[in-house]
């Protein structure tokens, strides 16, 4: 336990890559910052935690996760995927049970990396990947509604519930200063990052939309309100044991979410920095190394374990803020560190300023967030790629919108697996191979010309699955009694139970009819399964397995004459 311990843990590689380029990790720091203050804020509130749970969280996960976890340029906090799963908690138990949830999605976090079950997030499929992300991005989109139109967020679960009716009691009336506020906000956003990617203009957009509106002196417009001059530890009521069982689905689903997000961040952040520095390795050797997945889960638990401590959400790593953090030129962890103290001060020394902001302008930046969050090119290309894609794709974002995260994902993988089975027993075959003619036996009615081969050649190629078994039954249906069968096996790449059996019952029919059966280049790794269902070398005198095809023939060979018409 102790070694597993160890292998999650920061070492001397990591304390050393935090002297590589401090001057280029704090441009780095300050400039992610800029982008997460306002996305913090943003959150915060559509979680229903506040803003103070924002920063907290932004703060404190942004420096243990940066510590403890295993990339070198990962960015974590509070993200709008994370405040789909809490806002249902938040309506069922309060505050209260988003820190206990919390809590507990730390210690799976915690079990996950120790257990070293984070290279399983490379098995899930891009559709899927996509398809949530897609979701996510409408629900946050629609999660801004209420604050966009200026009106009070409606009760209800669902966000699409939600925005509808925040449009209904917008449509009877009407506060179009907060519209205006928001769509330029967004608009700003947009434009600065097609425009100046390198220029974050997230907080700046905030900034003068906030000095506009109290330079003209609107009325109606909701602000964010007072914050902490620093953080503060909520009261130790929420570590309530008899919570756990209600809240261990939400506990899952924040672990799954946490786990699932960073490691995929951190995969970005792998692929954006070797296409930025080709030259270099990735093993160290040049500077950086790619993200260990075991060591982010640890982290992100770590994170998630301290965060319900001061009052903060649930965190995770963020693909916005870590692309920043790479395209600003991040050389090691310092710059996530460096970003977290950045907002921690702001926080001390700005409270009173923030309070000023209008909740319709934060919603503009998440707006604009959740559009950019849809990578256009990666739907483009499913959509080329073919029906199952999409369709796998589409089933993932509808169901985040309309039911939740965690069953969108196992829904899209369920849809992805049945479409890779079908396509991988689609390229099961049966083929007929000719039987050398010299080797017929010249007896009657067997000669060339008087009737068919004694001997029967069949090769399958690709899965013995249940496809393949029962394409292969009707195929041996039309073998002639008293002959000899041969099914070449070399290019079989998969057996399970099911075309085992099948393939069993198959060779018993033979068999009562008097038919010879061989296996031939049987697989080493198949013969426990087929062992399983009495498809052994010992299985009965009519029933042999050979290595290969020409020992095979040869015995068949050898066993025509025995009977002019074939073997008894």
């Amino acid at each position: 336990m102790w070694e597993r311990l160890r292998a999650v843990l920061p070492d001397s590689a990591t304390v050393r890559s935090v002297r590589r380029a401090p001057a280029r990790d704090l441009l780095a720091g300050v400039t992610v910052a800029v982008v997460a203050l306002p996305l913090a804020l943003g959150f915060g509130i559509s979680s229903g935690m506040g803003t103070e749970a924002g920063l907290a969280t932004a703060i404190i996960a942004g420096v243990l996760a940066a510590v403890f976890g295993g990339s070198d340029f990962q960015v974590s906090g509070p993200t709008g995927a994370m405040t789909v799963v809490l806002v249902p908690v938040v309506h069922a138990r309060g505050v209260d049970g988003v820190l206990m949830a919390g809590l507990m999605a730390g210690v799976i976090l915690v079990g996950l990396g120790l257990g070293r079950v984070g290279g399983l997030a490379r098995l899930v499929p891009m559709p899927v990947v996509v398809g949530f992300t897609v979701g996510i991005a409408a629900v946050i989109a629609l999660q801004q509604v209420p604050a966009a139109l200026g009106v009070p967020t409606p009760e209800g679960e669902k966000v699409v519930t939600v925005a509808a009716r925040a449009l209904a009691r917008f449509a009877d009336e009407p506060r179009w200063t907060s519209v205006a506020v928001s769509a330029a906000v967004a608009v700003v956003v947009l434009l600065g990052a097609r425009l100046r990617p390198s220029v974050p203009m997230s907080l700046p957009a905030v900034a003068l939309a906030t000095v506009a509106v109290e330079l003209i002196n609107v009325d109606g417009v909701v602000r964010v309100g007072a914050l902490p001059s620093g953080l503060q530890a909520p009261s130790w009521g929420f570590l309530d044991p008899g919570m756990v069982p209600e809240l261990l689905p939400a506990a899952a689903a924040i672990a799954a979410l946490a786990g699932l997000e960073s490691l995929l961040s951190a995969t970005v952040a792998d692929e954006m920095r070797a296409s930025s520095d080709p030259g270099r390795g990735s093993n160290g050797a040049g500077g950086w190394r790619r993200h260990d997945p075991d060591r982010e889960l640890f982290g992100q638990g770590v994170a998630n374990l301290a965060v319900p401590l001061f009052g903060g959400m649930p965190a995770t790593a963020a693909i916005a803020r870590t692309a920043v953090n790479v395209r600003s030129g991040a050389a090691s962890r310092l710059s996530a560190v460096i970003h977290a103290v950045v907002i921690a001060a702001v926080v001390a020394a700005a409270a009173g300023l923030v309070r000023y902001i209008p909740l319709a302008a934060l919603a503009g930046v998440l707006v604009a967030t959740a559009i950019r969050m849809v990578e256009t090119d990666a739907v483009r290309a499913l959509a080329r790629a073919g029906r199952g894609e999409l369709a796998v794709m589409v089933l993932t974002g509808a169901v985040t919108l309309v039911v939740d995260l965690v069953v969108a994902v196992a829904v899209g993988l369920a849809l992805a697996g049945a479409l890779a089975l079908r396509q991988v027993a689609g390229t099961a075959r049966v083929e007929h191979l000719p039987f050398d003619d010299d080797s017929r036996p010249q007896g009657p009615g067997s000669g060339p010309g008087t009737g068919p081969a004694p001997v029967t050649v069949l090769r399958i190629d690709g899965p013995l699955s249940f496809t393949a078994a029962h394409r292969l039954l009707p195929t041996l249906e039309h073998v002639h009694d008293d002959s000899v069968v041969l099914i070449r096996m070399s290019r079989v790449s998969a057996v399970d139970a099911t075309g085992a059996a099948a393939l069993s019952v198959a060779l018993t029919d033979l068999e009562a009819r008097g038919v010879v059966p061989l296996l031939s280049g049987v697989r080493p790794e198949h013969h426990q399964t087929l062992g399983a269902y009495g498809i052994t070398a010992e299985s009965g005198d009519r029933r042999r397995m050979f290595p290969d095809a020409p020992s095979a023939l040869a015995y068949a060979r050898a066993l025509i004459p025995a009977q002019p018409h074939g073997p008894s």
